[in-house]
Order: C-alpha cells, then sequence, then structure tokens
C-alpha cells in the first residue's frame, strides 16, 4: 500500500508540473508600425535575430506579435488598444509617433527607437539619463545630423542655392525637426523651402515637389517618419522625374533612389532594443534604464540615380561611403 501510495503521490506529482508548465505564460512583444509591412518588417529582422542570440526561440519562449498600417494612424490606434487590452508584456515602438500613442493610453513598458535626442521630453521622458517612466529606448540623432547632411549636398552640388526640407505636417514631432533642418539650411548659407506632407499619396508628394521646383530648388532633405518612409518609393520616383536630389535618413532611401542617405543605423538600434527587452522580461523597470545614443552611422550613395541626375559624387563624398549602390 505504501508503494501504491507513493508511486501515486508521484504521479499526481508529475500531473501538477506538466500543468504548472503548461499554464507558464510565454511573454509577449507588441510592436505596431505605423509604415508599410516591408519597411516594418526589415527593421523586425535584427530585432528577432538578437533575440535568438540571447536565447529566446520564437513561439516557445517568446511570441512577437507585429503589426504595420502604412500610414493608417487611427488603424494604429486600434491595434495599440487591442494589444493593451490584451495586456502584453512589453511594447516595441519603430519610432516617436507610435511611442507617443503607447504612453498616452498604457503603463506598460515601452522599448522605442529612434527617439529625439533631446535632453527631456515632457511626454516621453524626463531626462536621457533616468527617463523616469515607462518608457525607455534609443535616440537617432536625427535631425541634430541635418548639418552634415546639408554639408554633403552642398559638396556634390555646390550651385545649390535653394533646399527643399519635406516632413510630415501632421504630427508636432515630425514639423519640429523640420523646421530645425530649416534652420541648419539658413545657417549654411541656403534658401530652404519648407515642404509639408499631409497625406501618404503620390499626389501629395508631387504638389509638394512641384512648390519645389516652382521656387527654383533641386534638393530636398526628407525627414524620416512613418509617413515619407511609407512614401519613400513614390518620393524617390517622382524626385528622379522631376530631377530632384533626394537627401534620405536611412540607407533604405538609397536602395529606393534617393541620391544619397546618412543617419544612425537603425538595424543597430533594433538589435540593441533586444537587449532592453530581455533586460525588462527580467525585471528592470524602463524608468531606470538609460535612453542611449546611436553608435553607428551609415553613408549610402546611389550612383544610378546621380548618372541620371547628371551628378558626379565627389572622391571625398565617395571615400566615406558604407554602400555604394550601381
Amino acid at each position: 500500500m505504501r508503494r501504491r501510495a507513493f508511486l501515486g503521490f508521484l504521479a499526481i506529482t508529475a500531473i501538477s508540473a506538466r500543468e504548472a508548465l503548461a499554464q507558464k505564460r510565454v511573454p509577449v512583444v507588441g510592436f505596431v508600425g505605423f509604415a508599410t509591412p516591408d519597411i516594418d518588417n526589415a527593421t523586425l529582422v535584427p530585432f528577432r535575430k538578437a533575440l535568438a542570440e540571447l536565447g529566446y526561440v520564437e513561439g516557445r519562449t517568446i511570441v512577437i506579435e507585429a503589426h504595420s498600417t502604412a500610414g493608417d494612424v487611427s488603424r494604429g490606434l486600434a491595434l495599440i488598444d487591442d494589444l493593451v487590452a490584451r495586456q502584453v508584456d512589453v511594447l516595441l515602438s519603430p519610432g516617436p509617433a507610435a511611442a507617443r500613442a503607447m504612453v498616452r493610453k498604457t503603463n506598460i513598458p515601452v522599448v522605442a527607437v529612434a527617439l529625439p535626442a533631446v535632453q527631456s521630453d515632457p511626454e516621453l521622458f524626463q531626462s536621457l539619463a533616468r527617463p523616469g517612466g515607462s518608457l525607455t529606448g534609443f535616440a537617432a540623432f536625427g535631425e541634430e545630423m541635418s548639418a552634415k547632411r546639408i554639408e554633403m549636398i552642398r559638396e556634390i552640388l555646390p550651385a545649390l542655392k535653394r533646399i527643399g526640407v519635406l516632413n510630415n505636417a501632421t504630427d508636432p514631432t515630425f514639423s519640429a525637426w523640420g523646421a530645425q533642418t530649416i534652420e541648419e539650411a539658413r545657417r549654411a548659407g541656403l534658401e530652404p523651402v519648407r515642404l509639408g506632407l499631409t497625406s501618404a499619396s503620390p499626389a501629395a508628394v508631387a504638389e509638394q515637389f512641384n512648390v519645389l521646383a516652382n521656387a527654383g530648388g533641386n534638393a530636398v532633405i526628407v525627414i524620416r517618419d512613418y509617413m515619407t518612409a511609407a512614401m519613400q518609393d513614390e518620393i524617390c520616383r517622382i524626385g528622379l522625374d522631376m530631377k530632384i536630389a533626394v537627401i534620405g535618413q536611412q540607407r533604405e532611401f538609397a536602395h529606393a533612389g534617393a541620391l544619397i542617405s546618412y543617419g544612425a543605423d537603425i538595424g543597430d538600434l533594433f538589435r540593441r532594443a533586444a537587449g532592453y527587452i530581455d533586460l525588462i522580461l527580467k525585471g528592470q523597470k524602463p524608468a531606470n534604464m538609460p535612453i542611449q545614443l546611436p553608435t553607428k552611422f551609415e553613408l549610402a550613395v546611389n550612383l544610378k540615380t546621380a548618372r541620371a541626375l547628371g551628378v558626379t559624387i565627389p572622391p571625398t563624398i565617395l571615400v566615406l561611403t558604407d554602400e555604394v549602390i550601381e
């Protein structure tokens, strides 16, 4: 009897252990991007790889629920609401627009990429060193590098007098970044032409480029955000058609047909974001996790576009280039 009772106890214990394992919740990371699926999925590749290197197995020890809205902000807000209602463990944001929507709706930890590199942002964080709320992540030095982009395009186009600055005019963050670039253009002795994109449509892009062309401008700096990212192919195509040199922030723009792109390596920031999510899942609080700055930058040059525009890229630019697109 004692042996049978002991074996019965072991069987009950084994069943309880299996039930406990079955009930153990796999952590869920929710991602909502406002750009196109192709663009958002590309940024998630290094993130997924970094999680795997940390020992996570997607679908078994972690779930990544990723959504993209192709510029449809209303749909993005609804998707964030759904993730919040299901109480995912961490939210991953590809930029400040999605990050703001997330922190407005929930106290679920948020790891954001491409944040503004400012000392504080009242809605997002108290300071870079000590965010103090539910959000942490990585800044991208987006508009802080405008002067360098302007310096490069002036070296490529020495006769340049007027330059367009195209930004998403529906979001105050990106409008502010556009204004910062305009000031940098003035400091460089150029006449800036403010271009505001209000919808993700080819017609809206063409309208703004016509404004620039009528003002005598033949180059445009594009402020990266979900709307301009969603329209990058159209922006570059229309630029080529109108003989306007497009300057982007990430190499995807150069691949789409921009003359050059220069900015932080966004893939590297997403790779680093995986480490922050790992720490949060292990109990660390975003409030105490510093917002980190980029350490890798990329310059890409599209020689095919240069030939189409009749432009020669100086050796001083080519020697600095990380990727040359033929």
